[in-house]
């Protein structure tokens, strides 16, 4: 009797203690960690170089003088350099006649290359992998990708497919967040990221600028990530995810209609960039740092930007500069790097301009536009493979990452790096060179006449 009283005294107090240790085990394992990732580099013969582009542009026989020397402006001052690669269906000249099995193949190129890589370098096996997210925009086969993949390296047939298209250079982003809600209810789990686009048979062959653009400023590129939520896997993983902010403006139809895939008047199928793209880009940006900053700058500084917002109102603002603008938050104080995606020399320009940056910041950025050029959803990891190329990735630094994509939205995350990094990855054979003096393309003196005004 006496046992049992002390049972029932002892209860009502373990019951509490008992439901505090669930919930403190659950969130361990609601946490979402970067164990590696892997990017994708082409071979030699994939290279696309300044000269190799005009040849290119000029197989169109549809473009006049005009459009020629609006491409070779945008190729020329893009800020892309003599290195990055293209698909083989655009080199060898099928740009015009690419077929599935062209962009099948490219997507493999990139595919197993990345995961190959992946699963050598951590030593998990595919069997192990519980997760797997594909996304590339353009390209969406039945079977899909993700089919493609699980049957390439025997997954398991239980794990949790998902297959994005159509969310543009944000999608790895997107990618990660999914992930996130997902090991929200399965435990000790491992997924598998996979980003790339289909450059090959989406190529534009008409003659409009503003289609024309996508043919200067993408380039081929992929990465593969290794995500878990399990914490005896903590002393292995590169990074930590703090928050994650996604902004949509698809209900706004100018943010709609400014970045979409369409047919141009003679029928020919591109990808349309309107001139009010960098209106919506802007609008998208300072919501999704509205939103974030919470998330990551003390009190203080957040009381210290509503003040200062709201004098701005009532004595008005300077002509063209919003009251609102998210700019004057300093995200410097509370993030040690800015990982924004090299969508263009504009928009890291932009980017940097409304978060105050430093040149030293902005070059990861510059640099993987330079070296690689714009690979879509896959830019940000190179980018941050830059960073950790360069042993600028210590202990408890914090990562920002930020990029855009059709729709119209902003995506942006925070990371916490875990330990010092140092693997160079795509970057070993050329980080030495990086940043170069001069990234001024080699051209411009014998294309000088493509800087005058164009419309």
């Amino acid at each position: 009797m006496d046992l049992l009283r002390l049972l029932l005294s002892v209860v009502p107090f373990l019951y509490p203690l008992l439901l505090l240790c669930k919930l403190i085990d659950k969130r361990r394992h609601q946490q979402c960690y970067l164990l590696d990732y892997a990017c994708f580099k082409g071979p030699d013969d994939q290279k696309l170089s300044t000269e190799l582009c005009g040849d290119i542009v000029q197989r169109n026989k549809g473009l006049g003088i005009p459009e020629l020397r609006f491409l070779l402006k945008a190729v020329v001052n893009s800020g892309i350099g003599e290195e990055t690669y293209g698909p083989r269906s655009v080199i060898g000249g099928k740009e015009n006649c690419a077929s599935l099995s062209d962009g099948l193949s490219e997507m493999d190129d990139s595919f197993f290359y990345t995961l190959d890589e992946l699963f050598r370098r951590t030593g998990f096996s595919p069997a192990d992998v519980t997760a797997l997210v594909v996304n590339v925009s353009m390209l969406s086969p039945s079977p899909s990708l993700s089919a493609r993949i699980i049957n390439r390296y025997k997954m398991r047939d239980n794990i949790k497919v998902f297959n994005l298209s159509g969310m543009g250079c944000s999608a790895s982003l997107v990618s990660i967040d999914l992930v996130k809600n997902l090991f929200k209810s399965h435990p000790r789990s491992l997924a598998v990221v996979v980003t790339s686009e289909s450059i090959g048979p989406n190529w534009y062959s008409g003659c409009e600028k503003s289609m024309l653009l996508g043919n200067c400023l993408f380039r081929a590129g992929g990465c593969s990530m290794l995500l878990t939520n399990d914490p005896r896997l903590r002393h292995r993983v590169k990074l930590r995810l703090r928050c994650l902010v996604r902004t949509h403006h698809g209900a706004n139809d100018e943010s709609y209609n400014c970045c979409l895939q369409k047919e141009d008047n003679s029928g020919y199928p591109g990808f349309y960039l309107g001139k009010e793209l960098p209106k919506a880009a802007t609008r998208a940006f300072f919501e999704n740092l509205r939103n974030l900053a919470p998330r990551v700058l003390p009190l203080s500084q957040i009381l210290h930007y509503i003040a200062l917002s709201q004098w701005q109102r009532l004595r008005g603002s300077p002509k063209g500069v919003p009251s609102d603008s998210p700019a004057r938050i300093n995200f410097r104080t509370e993030v040690e790097h800015f990982c924004i995606h090299p969508g263009g020399a504009a928009v890291i320009d932009a980017v940097g301009k409304g978060l105050g940056l430093e040149k030293s910041d902005l070059e990861p950025s510059r640099m993987t536009l330079h070296r690689f050029g714009n690979t879509s959803a896959s830019s940000l990891w190179y980018v941050l493979g830059y960073m950790e190329a360069k042993r600028k990735l210590k202990k408890k630094d914090r990562v920002l990452m930020i990029s855009f994509g059709a729709g119209f939205k902003c995506n942006s995350c925070v990371w916490e790096v875990q330990r010092n990094l140092a693997d160079a990855d795509v970057w070993a054979d050329c980080i030495d060179s990086y940043p170069p003096e001069r990234v001024t393309n080699p051209f411009i003196k014998q294309f000088g006449w493509v800087n005058n005004s164009d419309e």
